[in-house]
């Protein structure tokens, strides 16, 4: 699925929350009355009861979500730790070294610089040059126990609107999507995603997805576009980097200054789409070959087509990127190629991008 990146988010939505009372219930006098009285009483202490839920988060929550500054562009970041880091999307930093922040609780703009860009997941670290007092980390969650159907809020600076919050549902996980780079995106293909029905729009990227629980259980980064309304976001569907992945990238970068160990499978080659008589995509072209990578390893060669990853058909760059987003590094597949016209399969031991 293609995907466009998030610079915007949340334009804050009011919950409305209906409850219909059953009707044909037995029982006469002033019994059934007490019944109805009850039932109906108890109509808005469950609205007013999740009401404070999502007041208690967002009181909890909100004060650890920034908003970033670059020269030309505008996005939201996390608050990592009472060090001053703090994590959000590589392509909210683009290309930049430094930055300003502006924190929930304080008008005063904060001086920050990029401690690493990691485009492959689309995250990076900055951190700020002086930490504020009332600086407060988030939580961040144990992703691999979302459910779908979880109620979340959307936290950021969508458009600008400092501190929006929205609210969702976990429409989907597990979902793989690739980045456009025709706006700014990184054209990182990312995988185990979280989908969310919570409005994703442009400076929401790096802000915080949260349960009710107060806890950061992604990364808002992508909206999907629809071709139809002519590659415009379409409405409810967004998708957030788990928060078990971020911890993962941003423990490395604050402890080496890069990713040391990216948990992301790969062939170790370079390539191209190629097309057919029909000018169709066909397959990827290998470029080159990495010396004692996977694809080494199994014998493929500069300018053998590969057609397949295991199950998947490849016929683009971006097929394949996404067959092994799905995979993890070490595990055994299969790749299917033509050379010379001939159709050949081999095992492979993945490797690690």
């Amino acid at each position: 699925m293609n995907a466009s990146r998030t610079r915007t988010l949340l334009w804050p939505a009011a919950l409305v929350c209906s409850l219909a009372l059953a009707s044909g219930c037995s029982g006469s006098g002033s019994g059934a009355k007490a019944d109805a009285t009850t039932t109906q009483a108890a109509v808005p202490a469950a609205a007013n009861d999740l009401q404070d839920d999502y007041l208690k988060v967002i009181k909890d929550v909100l004060p650890s979500v920034v908003q970033i500054q670059a020269s030309n562009d505008l996005g939201s970041g996390v608050v990592y730790d009472d060090q001053g880091h703090i994590v959000t999307n590589a392509h909210v930093v683009g290309d930049e070294k430094t930055f300003r922040v502006t924190t929930a609780n304080s008008e005063e703009e904060l001086s920050a610089k990029l401690v690493y860009s990691y485009p492959e997941q689309d995250l990076a670290v900055i951190k700020l040059d002086r930490v504020p007092d009332a600086l407060k980390p988030a939580e961040f969650g144990d992703s691999s126990k979302i459910e779908v159907g979880q109620i979340v809020l959307a936290m950021g600076s969508p458009l600008g609107l400092f501190s929006s919050v929205t609210q969702g549902i976990v429409s989907a996980t597990g979902r793989t999507v690739t980045e456009g780079q025709s706006d700014g995106g990184t054209g990182a293909t990312i995988g185990n995603m979280v989908q969310t029905s919570a409005a994703i729009n442009p400076g929401n990227s790096g802000g915080a997805l949260v349960n009710l629980d107060g806890e950061v259980i992604g990364i808002p980064t992508l909206a999907a576009t629809d071709p139809g309304l002519g590659d415009s976001a379409a409405p409810g569907i967004g998708f957030a980097i788990p928060s078990s992945m971020v911890k993962t990238v941003a423990d490395q970068i604050i402890k080496d200054g890069k990713v040391t160990d990216s948990g992301r499978a790969a062939l170790g080659i370079t390539a191209r789409t190629v097309v057919d008589d029909d000018y169709q995509a066909a397959g990827v072209a290998v470029v080159e070959v990495k010396e004692g990578g996977a694809a080494d390893k199994a014998g493929i060669r500069p300018r053998d087509i590969i057609t397949r990853l295991g199950d998947t058909d490849i016929t683009t760059i971006t097929s394949l990127s996404e067959a092994l987003a799905a995979q993890q590094p070490g595990d055994r597949t299969t790749v299917t190629y033509t050379r010379d016209g001939s159709e050949k399969t081999v095992d492979v031991t993945l490797g690690e991008q």
